[in-house]
C-alpha cells in the first residue's frame, strides 16, 4: 500500500468559491493540506458545489476553515462543518447571513451532531456580526466545549450595568441582543479553559473589564481591546492585578489612558511578550520608562503616541533590570516628537536582534538616522520609513552630507561623485561607501513611501536585495525608468510593489522592467499618468503570477485594456484588476459560474450620489472606512469601497461616469 502524503500545516490556501477551484480542491485533498480560507462565498448553487467538494476533499483532515465575509446559507454551512471532524479553528467574522434568521442550531439533534463534531475546537471568531445575539451565541459556543480563544471584536455588546448588586444585565438570555453579562456567564463557565479574548471595539466600560478580569479561576494569556475608548487606566490597573500571567496585550485607541497605565504594566504584567499601545495620545516618555520591567518583551507598538520621544523607551530597553530578550519588532510610527538623537539612543541597545522596525512618518528623522541604521540594526527584514521627507540620497549611499558650496548645488555633487565613482569601476570605492542601505542584507519588506528626495542615483545603486519580497516607492517624483530598470535587476524576487504616483514612469521603463519580476503578485501603478496599453500588455506576458493590479486614475488605459490583461492571466477568476482610467469606478473579476462565464462586479469609490434606493438588492460587501455606510458596519474589509453586481444598480450610467 503505498504512504500517505504527510499533512501539510501551518500555510493557509485561499481558495476563491467557483467551480474553477473544484481540482484545485481535490489536488489540496490529495496533498492533505489542512488549512484554508474560502473567498466570495454565497448562497448559489456553485458556492453549494465547492463546500460539498470542500467537504469531501479536505474535510476529513481539515484543522482550519475560514469562511469570513461569506454568505453561505445555514443548511450548507452545517453540511460542511458535519464534514470536517478534525476542526481546531473557525473563522465566521462578517457571516452575518448565518445569524439573521436566529434559527441556527436551533434544532436539538443538528446541534448534537454538530456538537460532537466540533468537540476539538479551540478556537472560534465571531467579529464584527451585526444580528449576534445571546440565543445565537450560546447555541454556537455550547457546540464547542473545549474552546481556548474567543473573538467578539467589533460586535455589539450591551452594558447594564444594575447598581444594587454591582452586577451586569438581566440573569436570563437575550434572543434580540449580545449582553455582555451573557458573555461574562460563559466566561464564568469556561474559565478553566479559555486563554485568550478578543473584544475590540466593543465599547467594554471599566466596570465590565474589572468583572472580566476578576473571573474565580481564568488565567488569560492574550487580550485584544483595541478601540475600547471608555477604558480608564483604573481598570487597567486592576486587570494587572488580576491577570497577572498575560502574555499578549492590545490596549491600541483606548484613548483614555495615561502613563499610570503604562505603570502598572510594568509593575505588574512580567509575563508579556507584546505590546500593542497606539494610538495612545496621553502617553508621555515617563509612562515608557516602567517598560524596563518587561524582560520578556518582544513587540512592541507606540505608533501615533505623539508625545513620545524615545528618550523613556531608550532609557528603559537599556536599564540594568532588562534580561536578555531583547525587542524583535518596533513600532514608533507617527510619533512626531521623534528625533535623531532619540534614535542614536534606542539603537545600541535594540541591536541584532531587531528584525521589524517601523519609523513610518516621523517627518523630523534625517539621513543620520538612516545610516545608523544600516551601521547597528544589520538583521533587520523589515524597514518603514514612509513619509520621511528628510532622507536624501547621501543617506541611502552613505557618502556623508554634501559640502556647503554655494557655486554648486548639492545634486549635481552628488551625480560628480558617483560618475567618479563609476570611472574606475574595479575600485572598491565605485561601490557606496559608509553605512549605505546596502548593510540591510536581510531585508524582506522596505517601504520609502513619499520620501520625495530620492532619486535615481541612489535608488539605482542601494536597491540591490535578491530576497527582497514587498517594496514600496510610491510617491517619488524623481524616479524614472533608468531607477525602475535598475531596482528591477536589483530586487528579481519581488511579490508586492507599490508605484503609485511615479508620474515619469513610462512604456519603456517596463518593457525591460517586467520580464526581471516573474514572481510578482501585487502591482500598484495607480496615478503613473504615462502608462498606456502597452505596459498592461508587457505585464500580462512577463508577470503570470499577477492577482492584483491597480492602474486607477491612469488615463491612457482602458477598461478594454483591463479584460484584455484579464484574458491573458491563468486562474483569471481569482485576480483582482482594479481600473480607473480618469474617474472613480474600480473593476474587478468575480469568480467564474458553472458555464465559465466570469460574473463582473463593479466596485464604487465612495460616492454621495450612491443610495441603497438605486440597488434592487441591499445586499452589499461590508466597508470599515465607507464615510456613509449602507449597511451597519461590520469591518473585515480595509477598502474604501463596496462592491455590487452592475446587473443590480438602476440608472448605473449616472453613477459609475463610464
Amino acid at each position: 500500500m503505498a504512504e500517505s502524503l504527510p499533512l501539510e500545516t501551518n500555510v493557509q490556501y485561499n481558495i476563491p468559491v467557483s467551480s474553477a477551484s473544484l481540482p484545485v480542491i481535490k489536488s489540496l485533498g490529495l496533498r492533505g493540506v489542512t488549512c484554508i480560507s474560502l473567498t466570495s462565498l454565497d448562497g448559489s448553487p456553485a458556492s453549494q458545489q465547492v463546500l460539498e467538494s470542500v467537504a469531501y476533499h479536505l474535510g476529513p483532515h481539515l484543522q482550519s476553515l475560514c469562511l469570513s465575509g461569506g454568505s453561505p446559507t445555514e443548511a450548507s454551512f452545517v453540511a460542511l462543518i458535519l464534514g470536517c471532524p478534525a476542526l481546531r479553528s473557525l473563522d465566521l467574522s462578517g457571516c452575518h447571513s448565518l445569524f439573521t434568521s436566529g434559527t441556527l442550531l436551533a434544532q436539538p439533534e443538528t446541534s448534537q451532531r454538530v456538537r460532537q463534531v466540533l468537540s476539538g475546537l479551540c478556537e472560534l471568531n465571531l467579529a464584527g456580526l451585526r444580528d449576534l445575539t445571546d440565543l445565537s451565541f450560546n447555541r454556537l459556543s455550547s457546540c464547542a466545549p473545549n474552546l481556548e480563544r474567543l473573538s467578539l471584536a467589533y460586535c455589539h455588546l450591551t452594558f447594564e450595568l444594575r447598581l444594587t448588586r454591582g452586577s451586569f444585565g438581566s440573569p436570563d438570555s437575550s434572543p434580540s441582543q449580545l449582553s455582555f453579562h451573557n458573555l461574562l456567564q460563559f466566561v464564568k463557565e469556561r474559565a478553566g479553559r479559555l486563554h485568550a479574548l478578543d473584544l475590540s471595539g466593543t465599547g467594554l466600560l471599566p466596570e465590565a473589564l474589572k468583572a472580566l478580569g476578576g473571573v474565580a479561576g481564568l488565567q488569560l494569556q492574550e487580550l485584544r481591546l483595541h478601540g475600547c475608548q471608555d477604558l480608564s487606566t483604573e481598570a487597567v490597573i486592576a486587570l494587572c492585578r488580576l491577570q497577572s500571567g498575560l502574555t499578549s496585550l492590545d490596549l491600541s485607541g483606548c484613548s483614555e489612558l495615561a502613563d499610570g497605565a503604562l505603570l502598572a504594566i510594568g509593575r505588574g504584567l512580567g509575563h508579556l511578550w507584546c505590546l500593542r499601545l497606539r494610538k495612545l495620545q496621553r502617553l508621555t516618555d515617563a509612562g515608557c520608562t516602567a517598560l524596563g520591567g518587561l524582560r520578556e518583551l518582544r513587540s512592541l507598538d507606540l505608533a501615533e503616541c505623539c508625545l513620545v520621544s524615545g528618550q523613556g523607551l531608550a532609557q528603559a530597553l537599556g536599564s540594568g533590570h532588562r534580561a536578555s530578550a531583547p525587542l524583535a519588532s518596533l513600532s514608533l510610527a507617527y510619533c512626531s516628537s521623534l528625533k535623531d538623537a532619540s534614535v542614536f539612543s534606542l539603537i545600541p541597545v535594540l541591536g541584532l536582534s531587531l528584525r521589524v522596525l517601523d519609523l513610518s512618518s516621523c517627518v523630523a528623522l534625517t539621513n543620520r538616522t538612516l545610516q545608523a541604521i544600516c551601521t547597528c540594526l544589520t538583521h533587520l527584514s523589515v524597514l518603514r520609513l514612509a513619509w520621511c521627507t528628510e532622507l536624501q540620497d547621501w543617506g541611502l549611499l552613505g557618502l556623508g552630507e554634501p559640502s556647503e558650496e554655494p557655486a554648486q548645488e548639492p545634486q549635481v555633487q552628488l551625480h560628480q561623485e558617483l560618475d567618479h565613482q563609476a570611472s574606475v569601476p574595479k575600485d572598491p570605492s565605485a561601490q557606496p561607501q559608509g553605512p549605505s542601505l546596502l548593510m540591510l542584507r536581510a531585508l524582506q519588506e522596505l517601504d520609502l513611501t513619499a520620501c520625495s528626495k530620492l532619486t535615481d542615483a541612489s535608488l539605482a545603486k542601494v536597491l540591490q536585495f535578491p530576497e527582497l519580497r514587498r517594496l514600496s516607492l510610491s510617491l517619488l517624483p524623481a524616479l524614472t525608468d533608468k531607477g525602475l530598470v535598475a531596482v528591477a535587476r536589483g530586487c528579481p524576487s519581488l511579490e508586492r510593489l507599490v508605484l503609485s504616483h511615479c508620474s515619469l514612469l513610462s512604456d519603456e521603463g517596463w518593457a525591460q522592467a517586467a520580464r526581471s519580476w516573474p514572481r510578482l503578485q501585487h502591482l500598484n501603478l495607480a496615478s503613473c499618468g504615462q502608462l498606456t496599453e502597452q505596459t498592461l500588455d508587457t505585464i500580462g506576458q512577463a508577470c503570470k503570477q499577477l492577482r492584483m493590479l491597480d492602474v486607477a486614475m491612469c488615463p491612457h488605459i482602458s477598461m478594454a485594456a483591463v479584460r484584455h490583461l484579464r484574458a491573458q492571466l491563468p486562474q483569471a477568476s481569482g485576480n483582482a484588476i482594479s481600473c480607473s482610467p480618469g474617474q472613480a469606478w474600480v473593476w474587478r473579476p468575480g469568480p467564474q459560474d458553472a458555464s465559465g462565464a466570469a460574473e463582473e462586479t463593479l466596485c464604487l469609490l465612495p460616492c454621495p450620489l450612491l443610495t441603497p434606493k438605486a440597488c434592487t438588492s441591499p445586499r452589499l460587501v461590508p466597508c470599515k472606512k465607507l464615510t456613509r455606510p449602507l449597511l451597519a458596519p461590520s469591518f473585515r474589509s480595509q477598502a474604501t469601497d463596496f462592491v455590487v453586481n452592475p446587473n443590480k444598480i438602476k440608472n448605473s450610467r449616472s453613477y459609475l461616469l463610464v
